[in-house]
């Protein structure tokens, strides 16, 4: 099982510093990244002849986003191999494409909407949608998961939490990423989740929390409530172990250092 951290946990300085924000989370000591904002384009700023106020702000190619990703990642000696792009309803094309160039091999659909959950119905339709993408993923060497929050949990179908539903409904080459913090906080304990759902779970989200916290209650691994350490060890066949903050009130890079330390001890 490899470690990894998602992109979005570190979005505030990856604006301030793109490259250095990743050359500082491989001397913290990862060696892969979760990418996320790799797919669309970039807009480059003339700023005129003198270097001042910018003179017009061009629109790049859709590629240059994911090429300028790929260069960073190589400059720190970081992969990515998981990433985040909506996939359910969106331009799978431009997804995939830009995975390609990133090196990206699993893309992950990071989230439907809770109100889209509504009814059995509206699950497999997300179902449908998903499978139809990971027969597209497929033909390219790539392959299609899902990532939850807690209203996949929290939602339920005739007893059947959302989530669970959902798998029942998708291909076999479709993944889960199962966030074992939003599990835990949308009701349903992840250690019986990931033996229910096996090996349909390749990838993990690592954070923790207090029971029935929310974004802002986010604290590094294993100082929470969240039955982290027995959840990787009922799942030995995971692909990926990533942390993880949607929202942390300290010093995120002392977080993510935190995190990962811990992630050591608790599998190596």
């Amino acid at each position: 099982m490899q470690t990894s951290v998602q992109l979005y946990t570190v979005r505030e300085p990856l604006v301030a510093d793109f490259g250095g924000t990743l050359q500082r989370l491989a001397d913290i000591g990862f060696t892969a990244v979760e990418a996320f904002d790799f797919v669309g384009t970039v807009d480059v700023v003339d700023t005129g002849d003198n270097g001042d106020a910018p003179a017009a702000v061009e629109e790049t190619d859709a590629t240059d986003k994911a090429q300028r990703y790929a260069q960073a990642l190589k400059a720190a000696g970081l992969i990515a191999p998981s990433g985040h792009a909506h996939l359910v309803g969106q331009d799978i094309t431009a997804a995939f494409d830009a995975a390609e160039i990133v090196g990206v091999k699993t893309v992950i659909e990071p989230m439907v909407r809770d109100d889209k959950w509504a009814t059995a119905e509206d699950a497999v339709r997300i179902a449908e949608s998903l499978n139809a993408a990971a027969k597209v993923a497929a033909l390219r060497g790539l392959r299609v998961g899902y990532h939850n929050h807690n209203w996949e949990l929290a939602t339920k179908y005739d007893g059947v939490p959302a989530l669970e539903f959902l798998a029942q409904h998708l291909d076999p080459d479709v993944v889960l990423e199962l966030d074992l913090y939003w599990a835990w906080v949308g009701g349903v304990d992840p250690v019986g989740l990931l033996e229910r759902l096996g090996e349909r779970v390749q990838l993990v989200h690592v954070k923790d929390g207090p029971t029935g916290g929310g974004l802002d209650a986010q604290i590094p691994a294993g100082t929470g409530d969240v039955p982290l350490r027995a959840a990787l060890a009922a799942a030995p066949w995971l692909d990926l172990a990533i942390v993880e903050f949607d929202v942390y009130g300290g010093d995120i890079f002392d977080g993510v250092t935190n995190s990962l330390r811990w992630l050591e001890a608790a599998t190596g």
